[in-house]
């Protein structure tokens, strides 16, 4: 079978199916779709629509395989060609999406749908230029496009047009005020201040009984932060909180799964085991690690205003190459050649977000601290550093940042304390069996003594010192995380202190937090006598 035949669409389910994911009822449609695929497991259509029920409650993984069996069946079947090009973008992989796109383009070269998703892969390359271009292309023939000007904006507020990206925003909300993510977009710019009128507007649309979850829960962030920026701390609170548990419904965390992961490590990764031969021996990659919201993108920005350093972004690639090694499980047991050719794997695959000849460049996850282990065995001379922020600021940003996948850990206090605890652990085991390897930023003191802290960390990397770096700022470069206008100007004070406000609602983190909150900046004695 090459392409779907059309008879099945009209099946009574799915007609009932698709009614209730345009209503926004994905309960009810995932209840329809499920029994029917079990009576026709060969109805592509239903397939592909679970596929994106999946996809819009963040179980990209699932969506993808979901995906990838209705290509088996039909391999002409283009809208889930589509989809997964789309999905696999979302999930880090645009260079796999790319390739997907191929024939779409040559079949239907002027689909304009076709031309939205080829920006947006685009984009996930790197290639921002290219993108923009795309995007305008589109607007210019179909300008009814809210979610369309809000990519366009995204695009724009990366290479830093700022002005032009908040145009993009105010359109998308023009054409439709209860679009979310386009008012969560504004306010994760950080520089924007919403006006009463801003404020009535997304409490209008929260008050609507048709509103699409998505929407919901963005509108709560947004409305969190307008709130917060009004000195209204408790109902800003109310407002996130509303939207992590929002966001939780569908995101469960595995706090525990990820709290075993640190004890084998700990138990595992050891002294000997550093010392083994293996590894490709590659100086080129400096990882960013540490808890996101902890001023990773301000040490990536001043590492990549060295003329020897080049900034790419949030690499997905290193977990991804872990996870074929089969980490952790298999860390003792990798040979040599295993180690050399998954740090070779790791190299290509990054090469694909390189643009420049300079010699080293930056991955900046924030999650990579859970690799660290890894990275150290496949690629032993690459560069190492941890930026860290007081846990009550570092887990309350994250608590009022919403993330667009990933970090299940941030949408609960206590899972957010007990996430910081498990990080402070491992890197205090690393601190412990591979001495000096990791470079610690704190964040307040890079804020108290900027030059002085800047000097060490380039120490750490192995280059000269450049003033460059001291005004990181001016760094014209593509910045695609939520502090991108933040480090576009001068190093500030104003985030440091945020959390106190909310003081009386942090109890559940502190108390997961334990001893790690007043040891800060250091480990506590407990960790640093870890098994």
């Amino acid at each position: 079978m090459t392409a779907p035949s059309a008879a099945s669409r009209y099946h009574p389910r799915l007609i009932e199916a698709a009614r209730a994911m345009n209503e926004n009822r994905l309960d009810v449609a995932e209840r329809l779709l499920k029994p029917h695929l079990k009576d026709d497991p060969f109805d592509v259509f239903a397939i592909r629509m679970l596929a994106e029920l999946a996809a819009r409650i963040g179980r990209l993984r699932d969506s993808e395989a979901l995906l990838r069996r209705a290509l088996e069946i039909a391999p002409g079947f283009d809208a889930a060609r589509s989809n997964l090009a789309m999905v696999l973008g979302r999930l880090g992989r645009p260079a796999e999406a790319f390739e997907l796109l191929e024939p779409l383009f040559e079949r239907e070269p002027d689909n304009l749908g076709h031309k939205n998703l080829k920006a947006a892969t685009l984009a996930r390359l790197g290639d921002f230029e290219a993108a923009i271009a795309l995007y305008e292309e589109v607007l210019a023939r179909a300008p009814a496009q809210p979610r369309l000007w809000t990519s366009y904006g995204h695009m724009l507020k990366t290479i830093g047009r700022q002005e032009e990206g908040i145009a993009a925003y105010r359109e998308a909300i023009a054409r439709q005020p209860t679009l979310g993510e386009a008012w969560w977009s504004l306010a994760n710019l950080k520089t924007v201040r919403f006006d009463a009128d801003d404020i009535d507007a997304m409490r209008a649309a929260l008050a609507r009984d048709d509103l699409r979850e998505e929407d919901r829960w963005h509108l709560d962030f947004a409305l969190g932060k307008a709130l917060h920026d009004a000195k209204q701390p408790d109902d800003a609170f109310a407002h996130y909180e509303a939207a992590n548990a929002r966001r939780r419904r569908f995101h469960p965390p595995r706090i525990d799964e990820m709290e075993k992961m640190v004890e084998r490590l700990v138990s595992s990764f050891t002294g000997e085991l550093i010392r083994a031969a293996g590894g490709n021996a590659a100086r080129d990659p400096i990882f960013v690690v540490g808890m996101p919201r902890a001023g990773s993108t301000l040490v990536e920005q001043i590492l990549a205003s060295h003329p020897l350093i080049e900034g790419t972004s949030e690499l997905p690639d290193l977990p991804a190459v872990a996870r074929t090694a089969g980490y952790p499980e298999r860390l003792a047991a990798m040979t040599p050649d295993e180690r050399a050719a998954a740090g070779t794997e790791y190299l290509r695959r990054a090469s694909v977000q390189r643009r420049t000849e300079r010699p080293l460049f930056i991955d900046k996850l924030p999650n990579n601290w859970l690799y660290v282990p890894f990275i150290r065995l496949v690629l032993p001379n690459a560069t190492i550093i941890d930026a860290r922020r007081h846990p009550l600021g570092c887990c309350f940003s994250n608590f009022r940042q919403h993330f667009a996948q990933g970090q299940e850990f941030a949408y609960d206090l206590a899972d957010l304390g007990r996430y910081y605890r498990a990080y402070v652990t491992l890197m205090a085991h690393l601190d412990r069996v591979m001495p000096g390897k990791v470079h610690r930023v704190i964040y307040e003191r890079m804020v108290d003594d900027t030059e002085a802290e800047v000097r060490r960390l380039l120490d750490h990397v192995g280059v000269p010192f450049d003033p460059a770096c001291l005004e990181y700022w001016k760094t014209d470069r593509a910045v695609r995380t939520a502090s991108s206008e933040q480090v576009r100007r001068p190093i500030y004070r104003d985030g440091t202190e945020e959390w106190r406000a909310y003081a009386r609602h942090l109890a559940p983190l502190e108390a997961a937090l334990g001893d790690v909150l007043d040891a800060y900046p250091d480990a506590p004695a407990t960790l640093l006598q870890h098994r």
